[in-house]
């Protein structure tokens, strides 16, 4: 159900979130810097999240990218690593939470990708974001069997000792199950967070929205909270419009990865042990902050 943040309020802020995005620490800054605005989290699932924004229901997003940069503005905030979730008797279960499985791992793996998959294709889309591993579900005579429709329905399945799947990190923790368990995927593709406004509605309640994602400060805020406090009067700076600032974002997600380009290079950095070095603790947070 929608959650509100308000004092006595004059208006409403609606932000919208995908399954796995955690939009708590930022409406806690928004009820202190904005009392007098209430703040609505609408949860959506991950390909609606443009359809709201499109419609009205939302006036912002915290939602899996890429998006359609001809209609929304987007500022990329974390990528999710992805985990292989077996069953809890599975091999892949008796490594230690931080040892890592690669693709090549999972070649004789029935692998059973949920129809909203965010890590395998882009969201919203049936284009293809990278290589599927393993081996497709298929029924005795070779006919492939229908996808689970949900994360939570592809780890029933995986449940059940019938297979695997693989998830953002964030899904296979919020639909934890006891006789499920997940290690991470090391070569796998990312899951990249960002929050997503309509480019045409920047409106100044949006602004002070990516003021509080970008961890700014009360003073340095462009938005309404700024201009309206005595203290920050005069002391506006030149800046650039809001679609202008969507690249070299400063994340405010904590365990944030920087987004890594795709086309361009993985990014992987230090997460990925190249080099003949280990590879480096990432059982932990599932995110990685980005650089300030």
């Amino acid at each position: 159900m929608p959650q509100e943040y308000a004092c006595p309020v004059s208006e409403t802020f609606h932000l919208a979130y995908v399954p796995g995005a955690t939009p708590g620490k930022w409406a806690r800054v928004w009820r202190e810097r904005l009392p007098d605005v209430a703040l609505e989290l609408v949860q959506v699932d991950a390909p609606d999240a443009a359809a709201a924004l499109r419609d009205g229901r939302a006036d912002a997003a915290l939602a899996r990218l890429p998006v359609d940069t001809d209609v929304f503005s987007r500022i990329p905030l974390y990528e999710e690593l992805a985990v292989v979730c077996v069953h809890r008797d599975h091999l892949f279960a008796a490594l230690e939470p931080d040892e890592t499985v690669a693709s090549a791992d999972l070649a004789d793996e029935t692998v059973w990708l949920p129809q909203d998959d965010v890590l395998y294709r882009v969201p919203g889309s049936e284009q293809r974001a990278a290589e599927i591993p393993g081996r497709q579900p298929v029924d005795p005579d070779g006919v492939p069997l229908e996808r689970p429709a949900t994360a939570a329905d592809a780890l029933a399945i995986v449940g059940a000792g019938a297979g695997i799947t693989v998830l953002p990190m964030s899904l296979a923790r919020l639909h934890h199950r006891k006789d499920v368990q997940y290690r991470p995927l090391d070569d796998g593709p990312t899951a990249p967070v960002g929050l997503v406004w309509p480019a045409d509605r920047t409106t100044d309640l949006v602004e002070e929205m990516i003021g509080i994602v970008r961890g700014r400060t009360v003073n340095s805020s462009r938005g309404r909270g700024r201009s309206s406090r005595p203290d920050a009067a005069g002391s506006a700076q030149p800046g650039s419009s809001a679609t202008e600032r969507t690249s070299g974002s400063q994340g405010g997600k904590r365990g944030g990865r920087p987004p890594s380009g795709r086309g361009g290079g993985r990014g992987r950095g230090a997460a990925r042990g190249r080099g003949g070095g280990p590879t480096p603790n990432r059982g932990g947070r599932g995110r990685r902050r980005k650089e300030k």
